[in-house]
């Protein structure tokens, strides 16, 4: 009688193969992180001196005039009192109840992130837009990227520049990344190929159409995807803290293994304020930018 166990065990490599792969490819990374490590934190200095300052500038200007430029800002983005209003009231529930700094922090980083996020996403969604080979090779990607834990990004990124700043950005970025760029790509795909064709017949290069047409018609649809990057930025805040990226995740990490409620409580709350202030303000722009063109094409 024929040998039946792999009807009731499922076939699988060998323990002692699997372990060798397990040490191969660590062993070559390890190795990879030996000796390109020292190379790649010299890359990213600058960037880290520029989120050491800004969030030294956040930190260090006096509340009432970090206050006045939110709410510039706010207004200039929305032109809503509400808005202006609601955010002024969320901050100034923050400091408060002595979440000022660690706000701060969480906004500096953000801001960064967003900036990285956006000069990165867009252009790679507009090549995508135009290609559909880039597509097709980089959509996998985006999947995979959206999908793998959260958790599984601090790995290799903290094997290969050690627990800091720089390594909360890269994660916070490739988390937040992928929106940006799926909804550039849709963006450019969904404009009028007969509006493209009359750009062209007024003798419209391929650059001014671009920049032209192609992004101010796709720019709902991209600020959209800048919408979701912040809200998934901002959802890594938390996970990033515990590589030591200092911000308002600690404390609700510090209330978790120390079972603080009221702290955890406080700074979460404090993380959502951020989050519906971004929101609520990206949407608003987005609106007024999409109302603009309506009225264009109708003039």
């Amino acid at each position: 009688m024929a040998d039946s166990s792999w009807l009731e065990t499922f076939p699988q490599m060998s323990r002692a193969d699997l372990t060798n792969i397990r040490k191969t490819l660590d062993g070559v990374y390890l190795s990879f992180s030996r000796e390109y490590g020292e190379a790649i934190e010299s890359f990213f200095d600058p960037l880290l001196q520029f989120l050491v300052w800004f969030e030294k500038l956040l930190i260090t200007t006096p509340w009432w005039l970090v206050l006045m430029v939110c709410a510039t800002l706010v207004y200039l983005a929305s032109r809503s009192w509400t808005l202006v209003i609601g955010t002024l009231v969320s901050l100034l529930l923050v400091g408060y109840f002595g979440m000022w700094e660690d706000t701060m922090r969480t906004m500096s980083i953000i801001t960064v992130c967003t900036i990285l996020a956006i000069t990165l996403g867009i252009p790679i969604g507009i090549f995508m837009g135009r290609s559909n080979r880039a597509q097709a090779i980089i959509t996998p990607l985006l999947d995979v990227m959206q999908t793998l834990p959260a958790f599984v990004y601090l790995i290799p990124v903290v094997m290969l520049l050690g627990i800091g700043k720089i390594p909360g950005v890269i994660a916070v970025v490739i988390y937040g990344i992928p929106p940006v760029i799926r909804l550039t790509n849709l963006g450019i795909r969904l404009v009028d190929k007969e509006v493209l064709e009359a750009a062209t017949a007024y003798g419209a290069s391929e650059t001014q159409r671009l920049l032209g047409v192609q992004i101010p018609l796709a720019m709902p649809t991209i600020m959209a995807g800048i919408n979701q990057t912040i809200m998934m930025a901002l959802s890594m805040v938390v996970i990033a803290s515990m590589i030591g990226v200092k911000g308002l995740g600690q404390p609700v990490l510090k209330s978790i293994t120390n079972q603080y409620f009221t702290l955890g409580l406080l700074n979460g709350l404090a993380i959502v304020a951020l989050a519906i202030i971004f929101d609520r303000v990206s949407q608003a722009y987005a609106k007024r930018t999409q109302a603009h063109l309506q009225g264009l094409k109708h003039d």
